[in-house]
């Protein structure tokens, strides 16, 4: 008798990055078991469809796995491959099946709108995938989506929140990840060439069942309503990726804004990307910017892994303010996620190369982590709680932030302008502390520079949507700074950049007043120019900061 069985997944793919982008349609596989070839085509509804011979699913469940050219991939380069990339994901998802990829293969992915959804893990071996970027039917669909088979859901309105609340008062079925948005408060207006009207009020955080908040990502806004609140389960089990060498072949598109999300879009928690390599060629003189080929978003505890990616190259357009600018393009985005850290990673172009835009970028993350990195920068947009960067190196855009929590940056070597700064088009604001330990800094790569350690500008005339601060408590400790290559009339490293060439005495007031750093602990601090470290250019402006040396 034969057996038929017809399912239709139905996978929303979120193409969130930084700059934000709208969602594709819905994605349609269909699946059947009859007693014909095991095959994968588009029926007349222009739908995906594949049919797996009875046979060949049984044969493919006692091994455990699928792999690609099981489903007819041709994996020579040149023919397309995608559909049946995305079928095998699809069928393997319905059985819990691992994917492999072919050894040796390589597997051509044209501009056709489809993805496939990964839910079960999946090796890609020594396999090579070429993205052709050069004609893309929506430059909004991600090529891969990790996605969790569990399903968002709206969980009772609460009708407020507080700063560092320890628990809601909402049941739930198992640990989620919780999306809170209050449409009736701006923050994040953001300053200068990009300038904007800023985002709604947001938090991300985790709790569990019984609706305690994991306070090491705490809630950071006091939230007066709630206009609306999603929860997302957390997967237990995890999902681990291996392997792979991908190449994008860049597009030839204007540039402006209109960001490409041809990548591995990650959207489900508790998930290891490991030994994956992203490469990208064909790049000109002018084309628009990527989302991030590693996209991470709405998820949490994801590691990313001895990993090799590319920098992209930085072209400019006319930007909100009616002038050039260079446009962020990312091999690295992460948005909405909390705990995410990226380990013994690298990329193929010289981190100190300013023609190739700074690999991260980040919004409304919690918990960053760069170990054992080479990368040119570390970034975090909207706000980052907590973030570490260790055992690194640094490149010519350094390390941009602006957030909350503790900044801790230990036996690294930062190669931008500054070691740390505060980005100036959000407020240069850190509510919390900032440690420096045992790091080398070079001052912009080894250009002659007046050499700060921590740098922003605030003019105190701009309402970002919040209270800016400077880190309350600074620890600067075992610190070499290579200034060999400092200007003549060179004074000497600076703690604080002048933040506002302004104020320089009393009679400047500022509308939204800056509060200061209350206390810089520094200890054993070297400048091979044998100058001492001073204040800052702007002594008055830091008058009040107290700064302890030798604790």
């Amino acid at each position: 008798m034969m057996k038929h069985i017809l399912l239709t997944f139905l996978f929303l793919i979120c193409a969130f990055v930084t700059q934000g982008q709208n969602k594709s349609p819905f994605e349609n596989v269909i699946i059947t078991s009859q007693k014909k070839k095991t095959q994968v085509f588009t029926n007349e509804k222009g739908e995906l469809q594949v049919n797996v011979a009875p046979k060949d699913v049984g044969r493919f469940k006692a091994a455990k796995l699928v792999r690609y050219s099981d489903l007819g991939a041709r994996g020579d380069g040149k023919a397309d491959d995608i559909d049946v990339i995305a079928a095998t994901h699809a069928f393997a998802n319905l059985h819990g099946l691992l994917v492999k990829a072919d050894n040796g293969a390589t597997y051509y992915i044209g501009g056709k709108e489809r993805t496939a959804v990964i839910q079960t893990d999946t090796d890609f071996g020594t396999a090579a995938f070429i993205i052709d970027d050069t004609e893309v039917q929506n430059r909004n669909v991600a090529v891969f989506t990790v996605s969790s088979a569990l399903k968002p859901f709206k969980p009772e309105m609460i009708p407020s929140l507080k700063r560092n609340q320890k628990k809601i008062d909402v049941p739930l079925p198992s640990p989620c990840l919780i999306t809170v948005t209050n449409a009736n408060v701006k923050q994040y207006i953001r300053f200068g060439l990009n300038q904007n009207n800023g985002s709604s009020q947001t938090d991300i955080f985790v709790v569990d069942k019984n609706g305690n908040v994991d306070m090491n990502a705490p809630i950071i806004w006091d939230f007066d309503q709630i206009t609306d609140i999603t929860a997302l389960p957390i997967d237990e089990t995890p999902l681990k990726i291996t392997g792979g060498r991908f190449t994008t072949i860049a597009n030839k598109a204007e540039s402006k804004y209109t960001y490409y999300n041809r990548n591995l879009a990650i959207r489900r928690s508790n998930v290891l990307v490991e030994g994956l390599e992203h490469y990208i060629k064909g790049e000109e003189d002018h084309g628009a910017p990527y989302g991030g080929f590693i996209n991470i978003g709405e998820c949490a505890y994801v590691t990313v892994k001895n990993t090799i990616l590319t920098g992209h190259r930085t072209y400019s357009t006319i930007g909100a303010a009616g002038k050039p600018v260079s446009m962020g393009s990312y091999d690295l985005s992460v948005n909405r996620a909390l705990n995410v850290s990226f380990v013994n990673c690298s990329q193929t172009n010289d981190i100190n190369d300013n023609t190739y835009w700074g690999i991260l970028g980040s919004n409304f993350c919690k918990n960053l982590l760069y170990d054992h990195c080479i990368l040119s920068r570390f970034d975090a947009h909207q706000g980052v709680a907590n973030a570490t960067i260790r055992n690194s190196t640094l490149g010519h855009m350094g390390i941009n932030a602006i957030g909350s929590g503790v900044l801790l940056v230990e036996n690294s070597t930062i190669r931008g302008r500054s070691v740390v700064n505060l980005r100036p088009d959000y407020g240069s604001t850190w509510q919390g502390e900032l440690i420096i330990r045992n790091c080398v800094f070079v001052p912009a790569g080894g250009k002659s520079i007046s050499a700060s350690l921590i740098s922003g500008s605030y003019s105190g005339q701009h309402d970002f949507g919040y209270t800016c601060y400077m880190p309350e408590k600074i620890t600067i400790e075992n610190l070499r700074i290579d200034d060999s290559q400092h200007p003549e009339n060179y004074q000497g490293p600076a703690i604080f950049a002048n933040f506002n060439p302004q104020m320089t005495d009393n009679s400047y007031q500022e509308k939204f007043p800056y509060v200061k750093t209350k206390e810089v602990i520094i200890k054993n601090i070297t400048a091979v120019s044998g100058k001492a470290l001073r204040i800052s250019d702007n002594p008055f402006m830091f008058r009040d900061v107290k700064v302890n040396t030798g604790q």
